[in-house]
């Protein structure tokens, strides 16, 4: 069953038809490609009770799993998305924005103005994210994983099983990651896209990148990574020169030889710019995301 959510962008200038909206479709585009169905969106001012009538027909009259708001989280007297939300939500998310905050900080000083929250009403979370589409999006991707997992524990009965055993998972499709990045708000100042894959070997990586004698032969790898951590290391992509589109999908579990580990794409203008910073992003992901331990 897919997960519904809305998008509201909160913009005088977008209410007003003076400013098109791209932070909006950009977002909903994340969301799509997460399996999400878009089931309502709209632009509304920067007033208080018109941003909170449209959180409150989110949650309570469309009941969609996730709404995210765009725009007014900032210091400007007309920011007042925070407070709208703050007035309707039931229970708050600290940890959401709080994360948020973090990953914006290692792009950028000015991360830390940001003055966006996140709660629950009903059955709904809500978000807020910032108005500059750039901005949202990194908000947004820096989070997801959580995200999902949050609207998970929420829509059960009782608390999802965080300790349940991992399970080996199904690699994706390059060709529908493809057919999605060409979708992607983005993809009109990408040139070219890369891709990198990673499969479990019989020869111990001491063997190949240390010299060692041949010896033992691996049958298994027990692999696994850290979710927020690959979230920084796709933000730490996204912020490289002429890099518009960054993608990862992590295997987990006890996998044999032969299974894949990992999939990898990255989009961008120019091959120097594509090729750095898919080496960047997969040597971060091999250094700081992944636990792997070989089986003999």
């Amino acid at each position: 069953m897919k997960r519904t959510a809305a998008v509201v962008t909160v913009s005088d200038k977008g209410a007003r038809g003076e400013r098109q909206d791209t932070s909006g479709p950009a977002l909903g585009a994340i969301l799509a490609q997460q399996g999400f169905e878009i089931v309502y969106t709209a632009v509304v001012p920067d007033e208080g009770a018109d941003i909170q009538r449209e959180l409150i027909r989110c949650a309570d009259e469309l009941r969609v799993a996730l709404v995210l708001t765009t725009g007014g989280t900032g210091f400007s007297p007309r920011d007042v998305t925070p407070e709208a939300t703050r007035a309707v939500m039931e229970r708050e998310a600290p940890g959401i924005p709080e994360a948020m905050r973090a990953a914006s900080m290692r792009i950028t000083p000015r991360g830390c103005l940001s003055r966006g929250v996140a709660g629950i009403r009903g059955g709904t979370l809500m978000v807020n994210l910032p108005g500059s589409e750039k901005a949202a999006r990194e908000n947004l991707l820096s989070v997801l994983d959580g995200l999902l997992h949050g609207l998970d524990m929420l829509a059960s009965a009782g608390s999802a099983d965080c300790a349940q055993p991992v399970q080996a998972s199904v690699r994706p499709s390059l060709d529908q990651w493809l057919r999605e990045a060409q979708s992607d708000p983005a993809a009109s100042q990408c040139g070219m896209y890369l891709f990198h894959t990673g499969v479990v070997r019989s020869t111990p990586k001491a063997q190949v990148r240390d010299g060692e004698p041949a010896g033992r032969t691996v049958r298994a790898v027990d692999f696994s990574y850290d979710e927020d951590r690959l979230a920084q290391a796709l933000l730490h992509a996204r912020a490289m020169p002429g890099v518009f589109y960054a993608r990862a999908w992590l295997n987990r579990g006890v996998l044999p030889v032969g299974s894949e580990l990992m999939l990898v794409l990255v989009g961008g203008d120019i091959r120097p710019h594509v090729v750095d910073a898919l080496q960047s992003l997969v040597a971060e992901i091999k250094t700081a995301c992944v636990t792997e331990r070989e089986l003999y």
